[in-house]
């Protein structure tokens, strides 16, 4: 095991920096930041963190809005040996309860806006909490501002922590998956090479930076290569295709993809200076990757990867990128296919579990080691809840997935949270949460309910019940009652059905 300074992150990520003025990041009002303006932000904003109490291995829990500060937070925590622990920025006070007295940080930041009710939730923990707006200032950039830009990057090996992200399952609360920084390290390492990134390339990144695609696959790989990046606050179409006449890369979830398609101003005039376009975090549907194919002459990359793994698997980069595929295991990566019930690797073409194991699959989950050994294999093996296959050519496909896990525009939902807060409401019975094509968002999260007769229950009264209760990417797009759930002999209701049944809601 490597444990030498250099092992972490941070310092795989900047060390040998051979030019401190290379423009690293560009931002929409043209302000440029270098690797050297990095470098010294993190060393600022790292001092700060040891000021107000935070020690090696703590968590460092941020629900910030997307900015350059926030970027330098994720750096400075790593930099002083903390484990960042990113939050959603739609989570609502009620759903912050949990993450942060289960994670028990010993610092919070959080937008301004939420500062009283995050110092009562801090509080149970005996956490500090500082500020950062979307603009990038704060009481933490304030403080940073002020504070020496010389920082020793704590030690760490390859083994230790560097980042929780909680994960949605379809039973229980969220599971924080522990990443360490060999994890994030050995996987960006991979995709640099696999994806031909270069000092060259300039990324366009509009990915939120709470989630693993925008944070760990756009950021780190950016940063690797000493590439550079158009840090964009959020999805804009038409800035989108204006940037593009200068940029070389976009990594994207579906979504992007299909309201790109709706602009006219996609063409492959307009896409020409391009040289890759991935997507992820979702699957592209069959028919969007090759509408892509035919208005811009660009293939879109589709790889696949989960919280708890980084990234597993990609299309190539020469070669068929095919259409409905995942492509193959990344370099070090072991994919198989196993029978659910007994493990038993399957042959090509049979659908079965899909298993993981490698550099980039994570430690398991923060205090849950019952539900860590019961996730892998005793050979090592990660059973990632998703059913696919391999073809004979040795391309992945993802099929479904063994849980009821919903992923709408790039974000995991589970069902049983939403299932919970629907089935306390006064007249309701039941209720079913699923996941039905969406061509905007992957999957549209869907509420089927039962009621008693006469209850005063409409689509209305349930989604104005549930909202500040739930993020908004977990909200319900439709609702729906009925007279009882499709059961099974043994009683479980049988969400296939009710797949099969709504499976055309959202067609246009």
């Amino acid at each position: 095991m490597n444990t030498t300074a250099n092992a972490n992150l941070f310092s795989r990520l900047f060390d040998g920096i051979d030019d401190p003025n290379r423009l690293a990041i560009e931002q929409i009002d043209g302000s440029r930041i270098t690797y050297g303006d990095l470098i010294a932000r993190a060393g600022q904003m790292a001092n700060v963190l040891i000021a107000r109490g935070v020690k090696t291995g703590d968590r460092v829990a941020a629900q910030t809005e997307k900015s350059v500060s926030a970027l330098v937070l994720y750096l400075a925590t790593v930099r002083a040996g903390a484990v960042y622990l990113p939050l959603n920025t739609a989570y609502t006070l009620n759903e912050l309860e949990y993450f942060i007295t289960d994670a028990e940080p010993s610092l919070v930041v959080c937008d301004p806006s939420k500062l009283e009710g995050i110092k009562t939730i801090a509080a149970k923990v005996n956490a500090k909490v500082e500020t950062l707006d979307a603009s990038g200032n704060g009481s933490l950039t304030e403080a940073a501002d002020k504070a020496n830009t010389d920082f020793a990057t704590v030690p760490r090996s390859n083994d230790d922590l560097a980042a929780i992200l909680y994960t949605s399952g379809t039973t229980g609360r969220s599971k924080g998956a522990m990443l360490s920084h060999d994890n994030l390290a050995s996987n960006s390492h991979s995709l640099v090479s696999y994806w031909r990134f270069t000092n060259k390339d300039v990324l366009i990144h509009a990915l939120p930076i709470y989630h693993t695609h925008g944070l760990f696959v756009a950021s780190n790989v950016t940063l690797f290569a000493r590439a550079s990046m158009i840090f964009l606050p959020k999805f804009d179409p038409d800035l989108i295709l204006k940037l593009m006449a200068r940029a070389t890369v976009m990594m994207g979830v579906p979504t992007f993809y299909t309201r790109l398609l709706q602009n006219p101003g996609l063409t492959k005039d307009a896409t020409k200076h391009m040289r890759l376009f991935i997507s992820g975090s979702a699957p592209l549907l069959a028919d969007t990757h090759r509408e892509w194919s035919a208005r811009t002459g660009h293939a879109v990359l589709e790889r696949y990867g989960m919280t708890e793994t980084n990234m597993n698997t990609s299309n190539p980069y020469d070669g068929d990128r095919v259409p409905g595929a995942v492509g193959h295991p990344l370099p070090g990566v072991s994919v198989r296919v196993t029978d659910p019930e007994t493990g038993t690797e399957l042959a090509p073409e049979t659908i079965g579990m899909i298993e993981v194991k490698g550099p980039n699959v994570f430690k398991g989950y923060w205090r849950m080691p019952d539900k860590t050994k019961a996730e892998f294999r005793p050979d090592g093996f990660f059973i990632t809840g998703d059913l696919g296959k391999i073809d004979d050519k040795g391309y992945v496909h993802i099929l479904g997935r063994g849980k009821d896990l919903v992923i709408s525009g790039g974000f995991n939902v589970y069902p049983k949270e939403i299932e919970s807060e629907i089935d306390a409401m006064p007249g309701v019975v039941e209720s079913a949460v699923i996941g039905v094509p969406h061509t905007d968002f992957g999957e549209g999260v869907t509420a089927v309910l039962v009621c008693n007769k006469g209850a005063d229950v409409s689509e209305a009264s349930v989604l104005k019940a549930l909202d500040g209760r739930l993020a908004k990417f977990k909200m319900p797009k439709r609702v729906f009652v009925v007279d009882e759930l499709p059961r099974n002999a043994m009683g479980k209701v049988q969400k296939n059905i009710l797949r099969d049944t709504y499976k055309d809601i959202y067609k246009a």
